[in-house]
């Protein structure tokens, strides 16, 4: 919980949002910023990510609900773009 609540403090505009256990991975939590950098981790539960949420006062959502945010999709797509772009620089 200290990377999440530190990934709080030192950015902007953070969103959680639940992800539910599936068969592979247990539930986690995902923080999502202003500009979409996130981060995630695994919480005891559902509840658990709640009460995370309320006692750092951010709003949270259930992703099976809502889905990702798009902010999250435009950060993964430069940071995807960048890599391809240091590779190309490399050759």
């Amino acid at each position: 919980m200290a990377h999440l609540e530190q990934f709080i403090r030192t950015r902007r505009g953070v969103e959680a949002y639940i992800e539910p256990r599936t068969t592979v991975t247990e539930t986690t939590v995902l923080l999502v910023a202003h500009d979409g950098e996130w981060t995630r981790r695994r919480v005891e539960g559902p509840e658990a990510a709640r009460r995370f949420a309320h006692k750092m006062a951010i709003p949270i959502y259930d992703v099976a609900l809502v889905g990702y945010p798009q902010r999250m999709r435009e950060y993964n797509e430069r940071r995807k773009r960048a890599a391809r772009a240091e590779r190309a620089g490399e050759a």
